[in-house]
């Protein structure tokens, strides 16, 4: 076992709030034996108040077709994974994405379709519930991937930065810039800074296990502009896909608009019957505000 995957062992085994436990547990019976594996993630998990929260989840699952009754949802996850579905247990309020086993390591990995996935699992995270023993190791597995490919994403765009703090502020700027965001330009700093520890220690032992040549800055600044510009028209695609699967999709992404970038965006009773005729209503506003990024 790696430095990085003790370290990666350790974190995701860290124990969480026994309902958010109850919720991982109900996400998986809701998709039965196609379930592998639920990850914890996201702002919450620094949150010991979690009533008026929605937590975030990523359920991680051996099949599509074998993880739905409707066959259009299995064909839209493989698609334009992952799918992203609202969930309520146990009076605790939920999202959780979609994604095979298959897909979580590709998309931790070097070759990934998007940066997205690789940049979350980067960051902190739980296992709260896997389907057995070689289920809870192969996430694992693929988790300890996700940082090493950011490292190496990153190290080549950032030759102007110094230390490691820097380092990891850079990655998350860059893919951030790689979705539809309405986070203060400030966030990817504060997200190391609420841990600099971890980063520091996560950071040094990820490098090591960088696997690939590094590319050339020149090289690595077009590689960025292209994933940034890919994963934009990406975030569209599956926000349009979303609001077919995901209840209360329109009023979810009015409040995390309202709360990250300080707005008071209210939705018309319209707007929440048709979300995706809202969203291409709403989104020119927001891009030319500079609200969503």
């Amino acid at each position: 076992m790696t430095e990085l995957r003790e370290l990666v062992a350790e974190e995701l085994s860290l124990p969480v709030d026994r309902g958010v436990a109850a919720v991982a547990g109900a996400i998986a019976a809701r998709h039965g034996a196609a379930s592998r594996a639920v990850l914890f993630y996201g702002s919450c998990l620094r949150q010991q108040q979690l009533e008026g929260l929605m937590l975030d989840f990523y359920l991680i699952v051996s099949d599509y077709r074998e993880a739905y009754a409707k066959r259009w949802l299995a064909a839209a996850n493989r698609l334009i994974p992952p799918n992203v579905f609202y969930f309520e247990a146990d009076g605790l309020v939920a999202k959780y994405a979609v994604l095979s086993e298959a897909d979580f390591a590709h998309e931790c990995g070097p070759e990934a379709w998007t940066v997205s996935t690789a940049a979350r699992f980067a960051q902190p995270s739980r296992l709260v519930w896997s389907a057995d023993a070689a289920a809870a190791e192969r996430t694992i597995d693929i988790v300890s991937t996700a940082a090493p490919t950011l490292m190496e994403w990153t190290i080549p765009h950032a030759a102007d930065v110094n230390g490691s703090r820097q380092l990891w502020a850079r990655a998350f700027e860059l893919t951030f810039a790689a979705e539809l965001r309405a986070e203060r330009l400030s966030r990817s700093a504060t997200i190391v800074e609420a841990d600099p520890d971890r980063y520091e220690r996560v950071g040094a032992a990820a490098v090591g296990e960088i696997a690939h040549p590094l590319r050339s800055r020149e090289e690595a600044i077009r590689w960025w502009r292209r994933k940034q510009h890919h994963g934009k028209r990406y975030s569209i695609a599956r926000l349009a896909k979303a609001s077919a699967t995901f209840a209360g999709g329109a009023d979810y992404i009015a409040w995390k608009i309202n709360r990250h970038a300080a707005t008071s965006i209210a939705l018309k009773p319209w707007q929440r019957r048709h979300p995706l005729l809202a969203a291409i209503t709403l989104l020119p506003r927001l891009l030319r505000g500079g609200v969503v990024r």
